[in-house]
């Protein structure tokens, strides 16, 4: 747009938007002359952009009434359309947000409210026939509640947006999301869409109701709601009435929104998109680079955020060293997510979410561009994909004939560091963004006011003007000067003295001349001239970013923390040579031997032994064991305990952490596998997880392939809330905790007579009727009683673990593990005779009432007495020297060395049946050995080598290799970030410390 028709165009935005559009709802009363003139607006001259990969130069764009007439080259109004020159500008279509709170009520959580001290909420505290949990929340419309924000649009409109798609971030199941226009109209006229996704999130925001309280809970009502809304929608009369449930089936066919915090929870998603047959949309959390091939695998649409982190303030030595290596690599790759998702062509669009990273969204996209995201896919991730996903392709997303009027003009290239957006047309008005700067104002001018004299010189700095008076010695002033319409406005200090100025322009052969009347510190009128002696231009100033794009990058590690590498850990052959091996085995401890791993498995054990390309290890001095087992643990989880009495339907495995340190630290201490257990805050807890820490492999990589299920019940006073003086939940006491049991299986023999009664119908019963409903609870204790699961029982007194093995008898199962277990030394006959096995504390007891009668000698008395015995961590700092755990049942109980060591290693593999392959050193058995400097019992010994199916996933030499590389990086990446623009304004911030876990823990991970 010529700037000498600046006027002219700023007037005709004023017209426009106080015009009454020929689309407003007639049925609204009116209160004023009837203007039904049609909008017909011709913008000509200009490089208009119609789709990602389209281009007219030259063109011209026509509307009318809100929608786009045409686009094409050349420049022939048509008539009865008024023409706006826009040479040199661009057009793009504007942007449309999938993932936006624009409009919606504000969501107001509740305190945290410790549900273990504190009167339980078990039922539903919503009114009115919904579901019977407050979380799943399908019902909610927000259409019906969007209200128009004109001064938070308008910064909307400031980013480019011209829609957005918006919901009440509320619940787990979150009801739908309406399409609306980032106008100033009324409601009416602004929802395009009242229904354009279903959303459903892993947080259960507003609720106050227990259950869920983890993640692994959200993720087992997410699965049951999903279950009940197919049964429920089977019904031909429905024996209640669930308004939650409807509406979920009724946005059946509504794209499915799912927001995910990171590429981890992104996964858990994916996953329950696959069990049930549909597709998540998951909108991610800008950090999929790091797991960019497991993310690809999904095959799921993303939206993405592009909020990256800003610079660290380092200065500060001391807050510096609890800056996480993950946390300054993340600030450096993050801008690369986009990229990367292009390159590994995953489909994606693109959101400002979250709010408060809205201003800084146009910035952030460039950034994108300059780290490797092409043009054409920022546009498209912004445009074309969000249309298509949410079904108004044929509305917006591109500008063609018959498509709303939504649109962007610009002073360049959209993608490049300083161009502005000057409009953002909505439905065919205009919005101004950015007032142009007149070219006639730029330049020098002789400034007289009063008795001062000097050189005003007058610049552009982007859409706004910059100046600056030079005095007759010399020196410089600042001054504030901008147009208002047509008029000058200027203000400045000069030794004390402050100047207030307004006045006009006219022209003069060709030069501007500024004159008016002012103010000298606000006393008499002062009269003043500007006359322009040198003609100057805008100089458009780049907006500044952290930097100049991706020079200098790191590498991302598996996993993304310190001691990750840049590649996945891999299998190979290794021959351990001349080595003391420990067999755990009949043949005992071999001196002098040699160990071929080959394929992920122990190939051969004996002497003078060669392999080609094998990696050979020289074992003399050295030892080598069976890899030790921790029974009991609760690292690389995001959460321990669910408050739902009976916990069966949740599952560990959906919150591993693949990220954990601790992963690497049990390693070092030379840990191979492990079961992962719910907590012990319930009767029945959640199912286990049984995993080898492979460091660097996602969560489904550190899973144990085949492994038998197992679940933690628990016994003693977490279940009975004895802490809590005002709980109200079932059960409270020793004889209600076995009643809780029974009934739990009762239960479950029922569901099960009534699916076998189903079953047993012929085809054509079949067909009129109904499937009894899926509940993955009751299917889960029908696992027990059919022992298919086994149970990991969470005990410390007698009496208790007697009347629980009563209880297994009485239903026909066995039990398979007291884990803890201080007291059964007491009862080692009758455990044996009922066959479950013990796992327990070397030295550990008194650290609670009912843990008073623990001994030492708890261990070997059980193991003699034919207990299949196991010492376990149930912590992360013990995991690391279950060896010296183990070394201890030499001193308390008389073990052997062999004896102790199989306590750590062969017996908690019998304990979780992974005996077969795992435990001990045996040919054909899986190699997963630890290779120690010294005696594996001696406390001046350490792993040397930690090898999971023939994978080193831990080196001693390495590991030293990896701290000083580690302190390189971190060097590079602060010295990188010292010194950024704004980083002297950012408050002082340290990594989040990571938590450890125990069995009453009830924090969840960040």
């Amino acid at each position: 747009m010529k700037m000498k028709k600046t006027f002219g165009y700023l007037f005709f935005l004023g017209i426009m938007l106080s015009m009454g559009s020929s689309l407003a709802q007639e049925t609204f009363p009116k209160n004023d002359v009837l203007d039904a003139r049609p909008d017909r607006v011709v913008l000509t001259h200009a490089t208009i952009i119609t789709a990602p990969t389209q281009v007219l130069e030259n063109a011209m764009l026509v509307i009318q009434d809100g929608k786009v007439v045409s686009v094409q080259t050349g420049n022939q109004v048509p008539k009865g359309y008024l023409e706006i020159d826009l040479s040199g500008r661009y057009i793009y279509p504007s942007f449309i947000d999938m993932f936006g709170e624009y409009g919606q009520p504000e969501v107001k959580r509740p305190p945290f409210r410790n549900p273990v001290l504190s009167r339980e909420q078990i039922q539903s505290n919503t009114k009115g026939p919904y579901n019977a949990n407050e979380a799943i929340k399908s019902q909610y419309n927000s259409s019906e509640n969007f209200t128009v924000d004109k001064k938070l649009a308008s910064k909307w409109r400031a980013q480019g947006f011209g829609a957005v798609a918006t919901i009440r971030r509320d619940g787990i199941a979150r009801g739908t999301a309406a399409l609306v226009a980032l106008g100033e109209d009324t409601e009416n006229n602004l929802v395009i869409n009242s229904k354009v996704a279903d959303h459903y999130s892993f947080d259960k925001g507003t609720s106050t109701q227990d259950y869920p309280i983890s993640p692994m809970g959200t993720i087992a009502l997410l699965r049951q709601t999903f279950y009940d809304a197919k049964w429920y929608g089977a019904q031909t009369d429905s024996p209640f009435s669930d308004l939650s449930l409807d509406a979920m089936l009724a946005n059946g066919n509504l794209p499915k929104i799912m927001e995910a915090d990171g590429w981890l929870t992104a996964l858990r998603a994916d996953k329950i998109a696959d069990e049930f047959g549909f597709e998540f949309i998951i909108k991610g959390g800008g950090d999929e680079y790091q797991r960019i091939m497991e993310v690809k695998d999904m095959k799921a649409p993303m939206i993405i955020p592009i909020d990256f982190p800003k610079a660290y303030d380092v200065s500060d030595p001391y807050s510096t060293k609890k800056i996480t290596l993950a946390d300054l690599k993340h600030w450096e790759l993050a801008p690369t997510n986009p990229a990367s998702l292009e390159h590994n062509s995953i489909p994606f669009a693109i959101t400002s979410f979250p709010p408060e990273n809205l201003p800084e969204f146009l910035k952030n996209l460039r950034k994108s561009v300059a780290y490797g995201l092409s043009k054409t896919a920022a546009l498209s991730s912004l445009t074309t994909v969000p249309a298509k996903w949410l079904g108004v392709d044929q509305d917006l997303g591109t500008l063609e004939a018959g498509k709303m009027a939504n649109f962007i003009v610009t002073d360049g290239d959209l993608f490049e560091p300083g161009t502005q957006i000057m409009d953002n047309w909505i439905e065919g008005k205009p919005y101004m963004v950015s007032a142009p700067i007149s070219e006639s104002i730029l330049g020098e001018y002789d400034l007289s006011v009063g008795g001062l004299k000097a050189v005003l010189s007058i610049i552009g700095k982007g859409p706004k003007y910059q100046a600056e008076l030079t005095l007759t010695d010399g020196s410089k002033e600042k001054v504030e000067f901008k147009m208002d319409g047509d008029l000058p406005v200027l203000k400045f200090t000069v030794k004390g003295s402050q100047y207030n100025l307004k006045g006009w322009t006219k022209q003069e052969k060709g030069m501007t001349v500024l004159n008016g009347t002012g103010t000298l510190n606000f006393g008499e009128d002062q009269p003043w001239t500007a006359r322009m002696k040198e003609k100057g231009r805008g100089t458009l100033g780049a907006q500044k970013i952290q930097d100049k794009g991706p020079v200098d990058l790191g590498e991302v590690f598996y996993p993304f923390l310190a001691f990750g590498s840049p590649e996945k850990i891999a299998s190979r052959s290794i021959l351990i040579t001349d080595v003391t091996v420990w067999t755990n085995e009949d043949e005992g401890i071999l001196m002098d031997t040699d160990v071929l791993l080959e394929n992920g498995k122990i190939a051969k054990i004996g002497t003078d032994l060669s392999a080609k390309d094998a990696l050979v290890l020289d074992g003399t001095g050295k030892h080598l064991t069976p890899g030790i087992i921790d029974e009991h643990s609760h690292i690389a989880l995001g959460g321990i305990n669910e408050m739902a009495p009976n916990s069966g339907m949740v599952r560990m495995q959906d919150v591993i952490d693949p990220d954990d340190p601790g992963i690497y630290r049990a390693l070092a201490g030379g840990v191979v596998a492990a079961q992962l257990l719910h907590g012990s805050s319930d009767p029945i807890g959640g199912q286990s997880a049984l995993v080898k820490f492979k460091w660097g492999e996602d969560a489904k990589g550190l899973l144990i392939q085949g492994a038998d299920p197992f679940i933690k019940f628990a016994l003693g006073e977490n279940v009975k809330r004895s802490k809590n003086n005002v709980s109200i939940r079932f059960p409270r006491s020793l004889m209600g905790v076995e009643q809780f049991y029974t009934n739990a299986f009762t239960e479950a023999l029922d569901y099960k007579k009534e699916w076998d009664a189903y079953r047993s119908l012929g085809t054509k019963e079949k067909r009129t009727a109904v499937e009894p409903r899926k509940n993955i609870l009751h299917e889960t204790m029908l696992e027990i009683l059919e022992k298919k699961r086994f149970i990991t029982a969470h005990s410390y007194q007698d009496k208790e673990m007697l009347m629980l093995m009563e209880v297994a008898e009485r239903f026909g199962f066995a039990l398979n593990t007291f884990t803890h277990a201080l007291e059964g030394y007491r009862i080692a006959d009758r455990m044996k005779e009922h066959g479950v096995g013990g796992s327990t504390f070397s030295d550990r007891w008194n650290y609670k009432w009912e843990a008073r009668n623990g001994t030492p000698y708890n261990a070997p008395i059980m193991d003699r007495e034919g207990v299949v015995t196991a010492l376990n961590s149930d912590s992360g700092e013990t995991m690391r020297h279950l060896n010296h755990e183990a070394a201890k049942m030499v001193r308390y109980g008389g073990l052997t060395p062999e004896e102790a060591l199989k306590m750590v290693t062969l017996n908690p593999a019998r304990l979780l049946h992974l005996d077969d392959t795992m435990g001990s050193i045996k040919v054909g058995k899986s190699a997963d050995v630890v290779l120690w400097t010294g005696d594996p019992l001696s406390l001046y010994s350490k792993p040397e080598k930690t090898i999971i199916e023939g994978a080193i996933y831990f080196d001693l030499a390495k590991d030293a290799q990896l701290r000083r590389e580690n302190s390189k990086e971190r060097a590079r990446l602060l010295k990188k970030m010292e010194g950024l623009e704004g980083t002297e304004n950012v408050s002082t911030r340290i990594s989040l410390e990571r938590l450890e876990f125990h069995c009453e823990s009830l924090e969840m991970q960040y």
